[in-house]
């Protein structure tokens, strides 16, 4: 079983580049982030908000002639393909200028290239043996696999965020409406006070 997995772990070679990040991005500003790529490359983004507001930013990808590519207002969550007609740098930003006081965190995966056969000897001509049909299965499920635990990731930051601000809010509002039960007891104290003294004092000047 030890050597199964060691055979499809040096069968796997694979040239797609790729990045992953989480940052913020504070009220009013925009963050560009530039990859040179050469003609004919395939490259693939996306996003999401996980944190901020109501969880939206813009963004927009342009090309070494700063022709726009991808220019979406507003958006939580979105994906991006696209294949360079030239080679050169491209810019992919992401704007939160709309918002005049709320951050945001924003979660991006930038990928480009193409992924080579996982078997070098896998041209179609030829057909594959078990062990490497077995392989060729192991890795596209933990492709499948990879994707799903980093939506999982994403979704469970997300809701983890939302829940931080519930639990504030309701925290604040709760403190609130002590603070106003403490106030509204005190004054009721004092005015059934006021109405006793008022009481005695009217009973004095008729004696």
């Amino acid at each position: 079983m030890l050597g199964f997995g060691l055979s499809c772990l040096l069968l796997h070679v694979c040239v797609v580049f790729g990045t992953e990040l989480t940052f913020e991005l504070s009220d009013n500003e925009k963050q560009c982030f530039y990859e040179e790529l050469e003609t004919d490359v395939k490259f693939e983004i996306d996003f999401q908000v996980i944190a901020g507001g109501n969880y939206d930013v813009d963004s927009f990808v342009t090309d070494p002639q700063n022709n726009v590519l991808y220019n979406e207002k507003k958006k939580q969550y979105d994906s991006f393909s696209h294949t360079t007609a030239m080679g050169g740098v491209y810019k992919v930003c992401f704007s939160n200028e709309f918002s005049t006081f709320t951050h945001k965190t924003v979660y991006l995966d930038f990928r480009h290239g193409d992924e080579e056969p996982l078997i070098q000897t896998m041209n179609g001509a030829t057909a594959l043996t078990q062990l490497e049909s077995s392989c060729v299965a192991i890795h596209e499920v933990l492709k499948v696999v990879a994707d799903s635990q980093t939506w999982y990731r994403l979704r469970e930051a997300h809701d983890r965020m939302k829940a931080d601000h519930l639990l504030e809010r309701v925290t604040y509002w709760s403190i609130g409406e002590t603070v106003l039960l403490f106030v509204i007891g005190v004054g009721q104290v004092v005015l059934l006070k006021s109405f006793f003294s008022e009481r005695k004092g009217s009973v004095a000047a008729l004696t």
